[in-house]
């Protein structure tokens, strides 16, 4: 499989980019943050996961450590070779069909986002073709008010920050999304396109893929529970 490099989407910085513009040795960086509790407390012990766009590993290796099975997913050779103690499977996500089941698909990182609607749908289709009848989805979701206030950045740790430079209109409510990431030995940029959703428009698209939300799970509700929706 050769690595197709989406439109619109590019970065720069040292070592291996992805076809969406994330630079593998600036990902291996970053610091895991809340997800593994948030998903722990959503799913049943032990649970059987499937995590779509997995990267180095960054919530996987916490996943695992806390007794979870994953399968993890994602298009880049160069993020599954970082991946430990997981099956990995190198697919891009919206054309995955793995032909079983499991109890917990995540779809995180805001993928749901995407600008091209029907690689949107191809993602969520993905999350309902592969979760159990009783299973749920975990999906990660911009804040409602992200694009308001840019630019803006916040800290990676000692000496390093990620800034939001940019969300420009490019056409059909599609933003063209430039981040700085900044270390204190190395730089890198990503540029991407993120389709922005109202609660009322992400339940829409969820819909439009066969799942319901079930409940959302933090406060500025970003982390989400989906349930296939009854037939």
């Amino acid at each position: 499989m050769t690595d197709e490099r989406r439109r619109g989407y590019h970065g720069t910085g040292p070592g291996a980019i992805t076809p969406d513009g994330c630079a593998v040795e600036m990902y291996a960086r970053l610091p895991v943050n809340d997800e593994p509790e948030v998903i722990e407390r959503a799913v049943p012990a032990g649970a059987r996961i499937l995590e779509l766009g997995c990267g180095v590993g960054r919530v996987t290796h916490p996943l695992l450590d806390r007794g979870f099975t994953v399968t993890a997913v994602d298009e880049s050779a160069e993020m599954l070779a970082r991946v430990r103690g997981a099956r990995t499977v190198r697919s891009p996500i919206e054309r995955l069909d793995l032909g079983e089941r499991f109890d917990v698909v995540m779809l995180a990182s805001f993928l749901v986002h995407a600008g091209d609607l029907a690689v949107r749908r191809g993602l969520l289709d993905t999350c309902r073709r592969h979760v159990t009848a009783d299973g749920c989805v975990l999906i990660q979701r911009e804040g409602e008010d992200w694009w308001r206030n840019i630019p803006r950045e916040r800290s990676l740790g000692p000496g390093a920050l990620v800034r939001i430079a940019s969300a420009t209109p490019v056409g059909d409510g599609v933003n063209s999304v430039h981040v700085e990431y900044e270390f204190p030995d190395a730089r890198w940029t990503q540029t991407f396109l993120a389709r922005p959703l109202t609660t009322a428009a992400f339940e829409q698209a969820l819909a439009e893929s066969g799942l319901a939300v079930d409940r959302y799970l933090t406060e500025d509700r970003t982390w989400v529970r989906a349930r296939p929706a009854a037939d």
